[in-house]
């Protein structure tokens, strides 16, 4: 247990200490955010979130996971590849293609080397398990490059990846011990605690000069995205699985149905699916009248929420047809509520508007009463 509680410590330091040291580099070198038409933030902010997490990530698995069974230097070696291609993607914006073709060299490592895949997607349509054979290896592909992606999409306001990441790792946590798989469980929870300081940094404000802002950039998203997924791979296979291979779409259920939802109107309005847009549900959750806090608070707790009743469900052993049918009936409720969102924000705003002018009468009613007195 002692090891345990050393990792979780190295996690945090480990972190802590790589943004330190990497904040001036990155500023020297020019690896920052600066402000342009969709990012409306203040100065040129240094991109090292992802680089400094994956530093603490990995110092925290080095004290636990020695010889690990699943090979897990396989995963280090891919994490590490998608985050290079990442750091080149902040720094020279890299096209779509080559991106993708990176994302393919990495999850090619990921599965071939290690051998971690996904075969079996449990029995999602009542006739049994469905086993996909051959059309495994193009699955785990796909299946690799969504969860990339999805992550990568979902950062678009401070601690939001950071937070719906937070709450995958700490559900997939749970899964784990539950079912008794401890390492696997503390894996999970290593990467949890590696992300607090990248949030204590990432949600400062601009202008404090005790604690200079960093931002995740496209190498922690995209890692961050591929950690998950391959927890979610090697949790969810083999003979004896810590959880039901459906679970895996309630654990990132936010990430997975924003890309989903953002990708079927860019098809719909004949974009690429890859354009920048600010149709996100953080943008149109801003759009709403929240701030940049209050939706990051609503998110990650829809998040969380979301991610726990497949915890649920997979704990109460939930046929995996009723899961996988109650998430599509949450998806397509998200979709529903998408194709109206501008009924919505509208009726929203006439609720915000119609209490706000109650306050307002009531005040002025107030000091009529204690002027007349």
């Amino acid at each position: 247990m002692s090891t345990f509680i050393l990792s979780l410590l190295v996690a945090f330091l480990g972190t802590y200490s790589a943004i330190r040291v990497l904040k001036p580099i990155a500023i020297k070198h020019e690896l920052v955010d600066k402000p342009n038409d969709r990012k409306l933030h203040v100065g040129s902010i240094p991109l090292i979130g992802g680089l400094a997490v994956y530093i603490g990530f990995v110092l925290s698995l080095l004290v636990i996971a020695q010889g690990y069974d699943i090979s897990f230097k396989y995963f280090l070696l891919a994490s590490g590849g998608i985050l290079l291609v990442g750091m080149l993607d902040d720094k020279y914006d890299l096209s779509v293609r080559l991106r993708m073709f990176c994302q393919i060299i990495a999850a090619s490592v990921m599965m071939f080397a290690s051998g971690d895949r996904i075969e079996n997607l449990g029995n999602l349509l009542v006739m049994g398990d469905i086993h996909l054979g051959w059309a495994a290896v193009p699955f785990t592909y796909l299946a690799i490059m969504g969860a990339i992606n999805a992550y990568n999409m979902v950062d678009g306001i401070d601690g939001l990846v950071g937070g719906v990441t937070f709450t995958s790792m700490l559900s997939l946590s749970l899964l784990f011990i539950l079912e008794g798989f401890v390492l696997e469980s503390w894996i999970a929870l290593c990467l949890v605690v590696a992300l607090i300081p990248y949030l204590i940094f990432n949600l400062t404000r601009a202008d404090n000069p005790k604690r200079s802002k960093i931002f995740m950039g496209d190498a922690g998203s995209m890692f961050v995205g591929l950690s998950v997924v391959w927890l979610l791979a090697i949790g969810s296979q083999g003979e004896a699985p810590a959880f039901k291979p459906v679970t895996a779409l309630w654990v990132i259920a936010i990430p997975l149905m924003d890309m989903a939802g953002v990708m079927i109107r860019r098809k719909r309005k004949g974009q690429s699916p890859f354009k920048p847009d600010r149709d996100h549900l953080h943008h149109i959750f801003m759009r709403a009248g929240f701030t940049s806090r209050q939706t990051l608070i609503c998110i990650t707790l829809l998040s969380f929420s979301i991610s726990m009743v497949g915890v649920l469900l997979n704990c109460l052993s939930a046929p995996d047809w009723l899961s996988f049918g109650l998430f599509l009936v949450v998806f397509a409720g998200y979709l529903m509520a998408l194709k109206h969102v501008w009924r919505l924000l509208i009726a929203f705003r006439r609720v915000k508007a119609f209490r706000r002018m109650r306050r307002v009468n009531q005040l002025k009613l107030s000091k009529t009463k204690q002027n007349s007195a």
